[in-house]
């Protein structure tokens, strides 16, 4: 699809197969530093909103579900054992498109976190140990000297590129199931082009939704 090609005429029954499409070309052409940035919102038992960036890893576009990873004990992650929902917006400013998602969260299975987590670059996996993010920190050298401890622990060398550092318990991924998805293509003159589907989803399991049928709109910008 190129720049500023409008949403198709007639919609297509689901959004899933565009937005995936959409997913993997913001990655291959690369013109955004982070083209799986995403903005995460939730609520806490205090109803008061927060947003912050994480990374979309993954697009499951026959079950209709995003992947992020996260801190379980971090802001987000309280936040979405009290309230398991969430809303999520990506922006690929220079493709002209945006992806806004609405829908429950649930925990990633253990052996996809596991997979993830053996992926990332040493550094990130011992910071995900040192880390109790979100929490007050005294000073930066206190990070430091905790970064120092796990890597003494596990025997790794943070400038190292290889080493065994397992997962924390206390980190891993969720899925943001896509209850209602809205897609947006940049027009001239602001008159832009956006369409909104919307399903239920019923709880079949610990990680998974049964999905009804798309009910699709299009919206006035």
């Amino acid at each position: 699809m190129s720049d500023n090609e409008f949403l198709p005429e007639p919609l297509p029954g689901s959004p899933l197969p565009l937005f995936a499409g959409w997913f993997r070309e913001a990655r291959s052409r690369a013109q955004q530093p982070n083209p799986d940035a995403m903005v995460l919102a939730t609520v806490g038992e205090d109803v008061s909103p927060a947003a912050r960036v994480v990374l979309c890893k993954r697009v499951d576009e026959q079950a209709g579900y995003v992947v992020f990873f996260t801190n379980y004990e971090s802001r987000k992650g309280r936040e979405l054992q009290s309230q398991p929902r969430a809303a999520a917006v990506i922006h690929w400013d220079s493709m002209h498109r945006q992806v806004r998602i609405e829908g429950p969260v649930i925990r990633s299975p253990a052996a996809e976190s596991d997979e993830y987590f053996a992926s990332r670059a040493l550094a990130s996996r011992v910071g995900a140990w040192a880390s109790a993010q979100s929490q007050p920190l005294a000073s930066r050298e206190t990070l430091a000297n905790q970064v120092r401890a796990i890597a003494q622990k596990f025997g790794v060398s943070v400038d190292a590129t290889g080493g065994e550092v397992p997962r924390p318990p206390h980190w891993g991924g969720y899925r943001l199931w896509i209850e209602s998805m809205e897609l947006w293509v940049e027009g001239p003159g602001r008159v832009h082009d956006r369409a909104i589907w919307k399903r239920s989803l019923t709880r079949q399991d610990e990680f998974s939704f049964a999905a009804g049928n798309w009910q699709t709109t299009r919206l006035n910008p």
